[in-house]
């Protein structure tokens, strides 16, 4: 199983993320999963890798050469793949992952997270999504897109585009609990 992570770089966050970055990564460590992730080395996302490899598991990074140049990159990675540019990191994020898990962060974070669920929304990307909704982070996301959806910009199957914990532990069960996504979601992709 390989499992793509979103998260952040802040090194400021409350320790309580850091703490769910933890159990996430332990959690898919023993799962057996590989996890993938965008490669840094500061915040949230520095501290995935290095639990990940305490934990004797497997990670790699994909990162793209312009944050490689500021030294953005975790050194200790089993793998990294260089990339041109952000779209070719978002892109081989997701291909062959088995799933998403979004873990609180930036806009970049937000980005990757809402492309993941546009193109699953899609029929493009059929693995499950979990958020991980540590301290209510995403209650405002998934309030907005319950909107979208009450006011018919989106249908009411979208709900099932992810999975949301608040115990970072679920994250599994999330995975495996999610319902089957099929390439006929374009049918009801937009909303007649």
């Amino acid at each position: 199983m390989r499992i793509t992570v979103f998260c952040a770089s802040s090194r400021k966050v409350h320790n309580s993320y850091y703490q769910a970055v933890e159990s996430v990564a332990e959690r898919l460590v023993t799962s057996g999963a590989e996890v993938v992730y965008g490669g840094g080395g500061d915040g949230l996302m520095g501290h995935l890798a290095d639990t990940v490899i305490a934990a004797d598991g497997r990670i790699e990074g994909v990162i793209p050469q312009f944050m490689k140049d500021v030294e953005w990159q975790h050194e200790g990675l089993h793998s990294i793949r260089i990339v041109d540019d952000m779209r070719e990191r978002k892109r081989l994020l997701l291909e062959g992952s088995d799933a998403v898990v979004a873990l609180p962060g930036g806009c970049g974070t937000l980005e990757e997270l809402l492309e993941a669920m546009t193109l699953k929304r899609l029929g493009q990307y059929l693995k499950p999504i979990v958020v991980v909704n540590v301290n209510g982070f995403y209650d405002g996301l998934i309030q907005q897109i319950g909107r979208s959806i009450a006011d018919q910009f989106m249908d009411n199957r979208h709900a099932d585009l992810w999975r949301l914990v608040d115990d970072p532990t679920l994250v599994v069960e999330a995975i495996e609990d999610s319902p089957a996504w099929g390439e006929d979601a374009i049918e009801f992709a937009a909303v007649k």
